[in-house]
């Protein structure tokens, strides 16, 4: 009985369950990011220094970052469609608001709602692949919504570019909403529905399954390394954006498009990174993903120190920063999963947890870095030097595949 239900689950989800799940993730992880390229018009529009005008972005990740855990488990409860469903309309209700926020606080605070509501996708969504696709497909749709994920960290801040140029910061988030609603109405049509009311979605117990782990020593260095990972991503766009659209660069927000677009084919190497840990092994390509991601940083850092190169060093740089992020996280997930053990699910929700808590960190750490040294390169420096310690601590870390 039980594998006639997985054949028959197996059937109901074609290419178009997973086309929805994909792009939800997408748009969904796409708000994170579209601060990015506002964040010096933020400062000029609410007259605020640059530190405080990155905390719309911080808000929502450190929103985003909180709801995890509690929508990981009302998805138990409610259903893993049920919440996602809810999740897209009433990020359709607040992301137009944002765009009608008149001041700063509440940008800040409203931008904290939609990252609260975005938060529902993730966790339901994820789970609901595990559930409703055959074990072997379901792996490859978690790679597909992974990169999903990833690949909103290039999407977001090119879309908010176009849109802000040509239309105004507000249309960024009008936009947004008008994106969340149409894709509610697809999941409805398109996603099959998952078992409702559960009875294992406990918000209290998810909590209190986090501290056994966070007691792990194997499992503490790997959320040492995540904490690292979305920080330096976030960190080195809001960087770039701080850096570069002031003297002596000034470059236009048209003229910061190709540098933000410029680490989109390295996010889409995010499939591809399962593919090489069957071959290589999992800390392998971890290790060479967070080698990847130092050098360029470093790279970044001295082509900012030399002002003639900067644009270019930047641009192909971004790319090697993004691909080897991008390859870094699916290992890293793996090994958490399988060090785990029966708590697998639980590990995986804390390092989703720790890896927001960085990207929201990320923004407050450069431009603190920026103010306090005085040195454009500074940051990228800092960043750089923040990798090559996770690629450290990697060297220490117990082979899961034994």
């Amino acid at each position: 009985m039980e594998a006639w239900g997985v054949a028959a689950r197996g059937k109901a989800m074609g290419g178009g369950s997973t086309t929805v799940l994909v792009w939800c993730a997408l748009a969904v992880v796409s708000g994170l990011y579209v601060t990015i390229p506002l964040t010096p018009l933020f400062a000029d529009r609410f007259h605020a220094p640059l530190h405080a005008a990155a905390w719309p972005g911080s808000a929502f990740s450190l929103a985003y970052a909180v709801g995890l855990p509690v929508w990981g488990a009302l998805s138990g409860k409610f259903g893993r469609k049920r919440v996602i469903a809810f999740g897209l309309l009433a990020l359709a209700v607040l992301s137009p608001l944002v765009g009608l926020a008149g001041s700063l606080p509440a940008l800040v605070a409203l931008r904290a709602a939609q990252g609260l509501a975005a938060s529902s996708f993730a966790p339901a969504a994820l789970a609901y692949a595990a559930e409703m696709y055959p074990p072997g497909r379901g792996v490859a749709v978690v790679g597909l919504i992974t990169a999903g994920f990833m690949s909103a960290g290039v999407a977001g801040q090119l879309f908010a570019g176009v849109v802000e140029r040509h239309l105004g910061w507000p249309y960024v988030f009008y936009g947004l909403g008008g994106i969340y609603l149409l894709s509610a109405v697809w999941l409805g049509g398109w996603l099959p529905g998952d078992a409702a009311k559960r009875k294992d979605g406990r918000i209290g117990e998810m909590f209190l399954q986090f501290i056994p782990l966070l007691k792990q020593k194997r499992l503490r260095v790997c959320y040492l390394i995540a904490s690292a990972l979305l920080l330096a991503f976030v960190g080195m766009y809001t960087g770039l954006e701080a850096v570069l659209t002031r003297p002596p660069f000034a470059l236009e927000p048209g003229a910061m498009l190709p540098v933000r677009a410029a680490g989109l084919p390295g996010v889409l190497l995010s499939p591809l990174a399962g593919r090489l840990a069957a071959r290589f092994g999992l800390r392998r390509v971890l290790r060479a993903g967070l080698a990847a991601a130092a050098g360029g940083l470093a790279a970044i850092a001295a082509g900012i120190a030399v002002p003639a190169v900067a644009l270019p060093t930047a641009a192909a740089m971004s790319l090697a920063v993004a691909a080897g992020i991008a390859i870094a996280i699916p290992p890293l997930i793996g090994i958490i999963g399988r060090l785990g053990g029966e708590a697998r699910a639980q590990a995986v929700t804390l390092y989703t947890f720790i890896l927001f808590i960085g990207a929201t960190l990320g923004p407050q750490a450069v431009l603190w870095t920026l103010r306090a040294a005085g040195r454009d390169f500074a940051p990228f420096a800092v960043l750089a030097a923040l990798m090559f310690a996770g690629w450290l601590l990697s060297l220490r870390m117990p082979d899961p595949e034994r």
